[in-house]
């Protein structure tokens, strides 16, 4: 029996089993020195509908590696964008039109020639479906020869943003219901296996016209931490991501690696009175407690972020005030000091807010300073947070009780409590989803409510100008909308990867890490440091 194919066996059969398996020992699993077993979630929990880019595969925030399909453009290691199917591209000055000229080299894996017209066809699907790259502003895209252009319906100069987003998808073989099962694409790998709940599997693409990776096969298991931590102890894979929990411990044979992040934890404050406003989807908006901005302010001047970090993060992030990370040209400085109790309390104080009956909780016109904080529960560092800022809040009176569930949990309370969520882009398009009145309790879309016309005018301002001379407006954007508070802004968080001794993943190379991560971002300049030493 063919020695890959044993190897693919025992692996699912890990994954399996898990924890339990794990705890017995074993063993080290022997691979091949050209393969790589990895448990990651670079683009975020196992995909739902497979490996499809039209249903967001290899979108997260800013266009992770899809590893399967091409993209457009790419990003270098210092953020700058990089052709990839693209050999040039022209944006009209008044930036409602991009115009991309597409290789002629490039063919599917199916042997069928790659062409603009499969690419016109994926962004106009991507648009459709809406599930991936924000396409809001496009109007129409349509293919001229050897050339895509794309034309918007507004100015927007952060639209080169999305040309690293959407993976291409053969048009003429393109199947909505079947595609995420088997991927037709044309990147440095192509799916061979994917076990649901248990692991992929890919192969290397050997008619991928780019830099070749090292690796002939990856195999990517879905493990719950525990079960992740267990493998690595057990040496039976050669890079595992773990929650920072995990980050203190060491392992024979592993070592740790850190990447800092633009990945952005803050937790939003409904802004509005609750006065019987229903969304769009029906949804309630407002919250008569954190409607007042007193109790906005003193929360963002009250709350003590290093020791929220080192808490709940085990000090594995960097503080952050206003939701944009220091690595980002649109990041400003803020000029007050956290951790201020005595200027929360008499930021209440002065609103009316008082603790009238002695109970430790204040209150302003019989109601009462509570209210409720959701979390995904299936994010720890999600967890920690809510209850890191409900135990702060008590010593400045105020009352927050975590609730942790599913997004399907959460979606119904999400303009009307607190909620704690990831955000982190390269694309300044970010700043219009957290606070553009336009799109406020639109989905995901500020779900604070807030509403300030000043925001909204700064936004279109720095649509209309050029990418880095826009970085400024942007700034200003995010500047104006924070000081309403709409967002208790926490911190950026570190991922955190065991390592085998034996792989180099090229830490200096590494991509810009967005919200979800990229790890497979320099998958090509991944390497075996002693290939004798696994075979």
């Amino acid at each position: 029996m063919d020695k890959k194919y044993i190897i693919g066996v025992i692996v699912a059969v890990i994954a399996i089993i898990g924890v339990g398996a794990f705890a017995l020992g074993g063993g080290h699993t022997e691979h091949a020195a050209n393969e790589l077993v990895a448990c990651v979630a670079a683009h975020g929990e196992e995909p739902e509908f497979g490996f499809d880019p039209m249903h967001g595969w290899g979108y997260h925030d800013s266009g992770t590696e899809p590893l399967i399909q091409s993209t457009i453009l790419k990003r270098d290691k210092d953020n700058n964008f990089v052709n990839d199917l693209a050999t040039d591209y022209d944006i009209s000055s008044d930036f409602k039109k991009y115009t991309v000229t597409i290789r002629d080299d490039v063919n599917f894996t199916d042997g069928s020639k790659l062409t603009a017209n499969d690419v016109a066809f994926s962004y106009n699907k991507s648009k459709e479906l809406g599930e991936g790259a924000d396409l809001s502003s496009l109007k129409e895209v349509k293919a001229d020869g050897n050339k895509v252009v794309f034309t918007l319906e507004k100015p927007d100069s952060t639209f080169i943003n999305k040309l690293t987003d959407v993976g291409i998808v053969p048009e003429a073989n393109y199947n909505e219901d079947s595609y995420g099962q088997n991927p037709i694409g044309s990147g440095p790998y192509k799916l061979a296996q994917w076990d649901k709940g248990q692991q992929f599997i890919l192969e290397k693409n050997p008619d991928y016209y780019g830099k070749e990776p090292c690796f002939d096969k990856i195999t990517n298991l879905f493990l719950d931490p525990d079960a992740a931590f267990a493998a690595v102890k057990n040496g039976d894979v050669d890079i595992a991501e773990v929650p920072v929990a995990y980050a203190n411990e060491t392992v024979d044979g592993y070592h740790m690696e850190y990447f800092d992040s633009i990945d952005v934890r803050g937790i939003s404050l409904p802004t509005q009175m609750d006065e019987g406003k229903l969304s769009e989807d029906n949804i309630t908006i407002g919250n008569n407690v954190t409607g007042d901005p007193a109790i906005r302010e003193a929360l963002t001047v009250g709350i003590d972020r290093q020791a929220l970090l080192d808490g709940a993060l085990n000090g594995y992030g960097d503080v952050n005030y206003n939701g944009v990370a220091d690595q980002l040209g649109w990041s400003f400085e803020t000029d007050y000091k956290d951790g201020d109790v005595d200027k929360a309390k008499s930021v209440l104080a002065a609103a009316g807010w008082n603790d009238t009956d002695n109970d430790g909780i204040v209150d302003k016109d019989g109601q009462k300073a509570s209210f409720s904080i959701y979390y995904n529960s299936a994010a720890s560092e999600r967890q920690a947070i809510a209850v890191a800022v409900a135990e702060q809040a008590k010593e400045i009176g105020i009352e927050i009780e975590p609730v942790g569930g599913s997004w399907d949990d959460i979606d119904p309370v999400k303009y009307s409590q607190g909620v704690v969520w990831g955000f982190g882009s390269a694309d300044p398009m970010e700043i219009e989803h957290q606070y553009d009145s336009r799109v406020a309790a639109v989905g995901y879309d500020n779900p604070g409510a807030l509403n300030d016309t000043a925001v909204d005018s700064l936004i279109d301002a720095a649509m209309a100008q050029e990418t880095n001379s826009s970085y400024a407006t942007w700034s200003q954007a995010a500047q104006q909308a924070t000081s309403h508070n709409p967002f208790l802004w926490i911190g950026t968080m570190d991922y955190t990867y065991f390592v085998s001794d034996d792989l180099d993943i090229s830490n200096s190379t590494h991509l810009i890490y967005p919200h979800g991560g990229d790890i497979w971002g320099n998958i090509y300049d991944w390497n075996r440091i002693n290939e004798t030493a696994t075979e």
